[in-house]
């Protein structure tokens, strides 16, 4: 029995043995993908028309980060991490990721756009992908997952 024990670990320890994980990482990163692919696409259409339209770009960015902040909230959290915890505690913690996200969208617009003259357009699409990625481990560890599950227990 003793080497069943170093063999499978994680029947000790009460965890998910590594192939279980990786499928619930990867079924996670399926329906973040659309939720993400969903609520980014409008947006980022909506982000076209707007700065097509007159709107400077940050500011642009700015007002469609908050919109889709606020929906992907529900999505992620009832869709992609399937989170029962406190509502108020993972919301507390999803601004907190989302503020370093705009930071990070922020960032991304100024250093391509203003230093680097490089389209908007694509400065935005990058910044899309960059901070979906942040956003996703940031999620998944901090707001809506193991961490969060384990300061909840202890608070």
């Amino acid at each position: 029995m003793a080497g069943r024990d170093l063999a499978w670990p994680w029947l000790r320890m009460n965890e998910a043995p590594p192939a279980a994980k990786r499928h619930a990482l990867g079924t996670q990163l399926l329906r973040y993908g659309f939720v993400g692919v969903l609520s980014n696409a409008a947006g980022y259409l909506v982000y076209l028309v707007a700065t097509h339209q007159g709107a400077e770009p940050k500011v642009a960015m700015s007002l469609l980060y908050l919109a889709g902040a606020c929906i992907g909230f529900w999505g992620n959290r009832q869709l992609t991490f399937k989170h029962g915890g406190s509502v108020t505690k993972a919301g507390m913690r999803y601004v907190l990721a989302h503020c370093m996200g705009y930071l990070i969208n922020l960032a991304i617009l100024y250093v391509f756009v203003d230093r680097l003259s490089i389209p908007h357009q694509l400065a935005q699409a990058i910044g899309i992908v960059a901070v979906a990625g942040f956003l996703f481990v940031t999620f998944r560890h901090l707001v809506f997952g193991d961490a969060a599950s384990k300061s909840r227990d202890h608070s």
